[in-house]
């Protein structure tokens, strides 16, 4: 992203270059612990080197100018800092706006507007957290621009909220923890129940993360996610019956197994064992990472890529044939990432392979699926921040 490039664009569209910051968050990848952040369990994932960049000048009134060169379509979005609603008409810019009524709400002094540019470099609607590097990127411009004494954790937290309450989509924490706390070659191990995490390095000389993206759109993602959350809510109040547990992270497998029988429901049954053992899958695949045993880590990685498609069901024919492909051209490990119903595959690949990889499994899910993949090789960066 060429910044100077950015900061010409905002000049021209927003005015003068006095008093100009430039702020950038990055996207993320979950390597495994998938559908375990809302069933208090731990997810695994890591800070991607793309994002969403922003350009932002302090003003002397109340109103706040949003423009997105993602979105130039939108035109400028303008509202005033006294009255802060969710809008449809705004559409992009609810996340930003949003934000700063989080902030305010919480009593930060945000007592004048601010003209910004935004602009980012991943795919939308791919699964990749666009969402949670806005409201992070916005996060870390409203702290330095009205030198806010506030920590990343609570940021995150606050990006959580915004996106809870006031947009009104019921995510859970990892996709803003990832954005916000993001270390360059590392993924990070977090307990969604405690927010208790651990930095642990990627060491994989020679391996390749490669994301491909299906180009579907993920119309399902959202009715099937709040779906899935009320039927593992139901399997957990079946579970409590006689088991004293808060969330599905809190048991092994055995135990699972062991009381499993009193939930009724044999869909809510499979749901619940999808969330078990996806959080223990997790936890032996860090396991297998700090011993460096990287075949192990994609065997779990494949094997949590058949519990989503068998037991939670959120897989789909193309986020199906893209893994298969994956397996059968020589990835070490291979599996959907994101709430699925189309968006992204992850998978890591031998470094001198990548080119032919990406090949063969492009053309395998064209010729099956009528049209093609894109696909990125991703580096490992670090979080959100002031550049």
């Amino acid at each position: 992203m060429n910044l100077e490039m950015l900061i010409h664009d905002f000049t021209n569209r927003l005015g003068g270059e006095e008093g100009i910051m430039t702020f950038f968050a990055p996207g993320r990848v979950n390597l495994i612990g998938e559908h375990t952040d809302y069933n208090g369990g731990h997810v695994f994932p890591c800070a991607l080197s793309f994002g969403t960049y922003a350009v932002a000048r302090k003003r002397n009134d109340t109103k706040l100018r949003l423009f997105s060169k993602n979105f130039e379509d939108f035109g400028t979005v303008e509202v005033d800092i006294s009255s802060l609603s969710y809008n449809d008409a705004n559409d992009w810019a609810n996340y930003p706006i949003g934000m700063v009524k989080v902030f305010r709400d919480a009593g930060y002094r945000i007592e004048s507007g601010f003209d910004v540019l935004y602009d980012g470099n991943i795919p939308n609607g791919a699964g990749l957290s666009s969402s949670a590097s806005i409201e992070l990127v916005t996060s870390v411009l409203l702290k330095s621009l009205y030198n806010l004494d506030i920590d990343m954790i609570e940021m995150v937290k606050m990006s959580q909220r915004a996106e809870n309450q006031f947009v009104g989509v019921n995510c859970g924490i990892m996709d803003q923890f990832a954005s916000g706390m993001g270390k360059k070659d590392h993924a990070m191990l977090l307990d969604t129940n405690t927010l208790k995490y651990a930095y642990v390095p990627i060491k994989t000389k020679g391996i390749t993360i490669v994301i491909a993206n299906t180009n579907k759109r993920r119309s399902l993602a959202g009715s099937k996610y709040n779906e899935r959350r009320s039927e593992c809510e139901n399997a957990l109040q079946a579970l409590q019956q006689e088991l004293e547990i808060s969330s599905l992270g809190d048991l092994t497998e055995e135990r699972f197994d062991g009381y499993k029988h009193l939930i009724q429901s044999e869909i809510e049954q499979r749901r619940a064992k999808h969330a078990v053992y996806e959080n223990q899958r997790t936890l032996k695949a860090v396991n297998a990472l700090n011993a460096g045993n990287i075949q192990l880590f994609g065997e779990l990685m494949n094997a949590s890529h058949i519990s989503l498609r068998d037991d939670y069901e959120v897989t789909g024919i193309e986020l199906d044939t893209l893994v298969e492909a994956a397996w059968e051209n020589g990835a070490i490990g291979s599996r959907m990432t994101g709430a699925g119903f189309g968006g992204c595959t992850v998978s890591l690949v031998h470094e001198e392979k990548v080119h032919k990889f990406i090949e063969n499994v492009g053309k395998i899910y064209e010729e099956k699926i009528g049209y093609k993949a894109d696909f990125y090789v991703v580096a490992i960066g670090d979080g959100a921040r002031q550049i």
